[in-house]
């Protein structure tokens, strides 16, 4: 099931895990959107760097750390993801209650391994 996701973190570094998520997510067949600092592409996927008010969102994958990810919390809550994936290193459990308040799922994996072992 195609589940399009939103890559936080988003870079043109290809030894960066968040480049790497976005490569496999497309691999996988999963429609992607990006958004980092510097805007670059991806594999034909576009990063943006403004906070656009995509739609369809299912997946939000974070590669910020704790204290970068405070301001985009109004930001991904108002997308209504089903859910916010917290790759290592991003463990924040003050966002994962605010989700949870907004019926959002939580998980600290990572989306790298969650696709290579089919439970994306």
């Amino acid at each position: 099931m195609k589940k399009k996701t939103l890559v936080i973190g988003a870079s043109t570094d290809p030894t960066r895990f968040s480049n790497m998520a976005v490569k496999s997510l497309l691999q996988h067949g999963h429609d992607v959107v990006a958004l980092g600092v510097k805007e670059g592409v991806i594999d034909g996927v576009a990063i943006h760097t403004e906070k656009e008010n995509f739609t369809g969102i299912d997946t939000v994958t974070l590669y910020l750390n704790p204290q970068r990810q405070e301001e985009y919390y109004d930001y991904i809550l108002g997308l209504h993801p089903k859910r916010i994936i917290f790759n290592p290193g991003t463990e924040n459990e003050a966002f994962v209650n605010q989700a949870k308040q907004h019926h959002i799922a939580t998980e600290y994996a990572c989306t790298l391994v969650l696709l290579n072992t089919g439970q994306y």
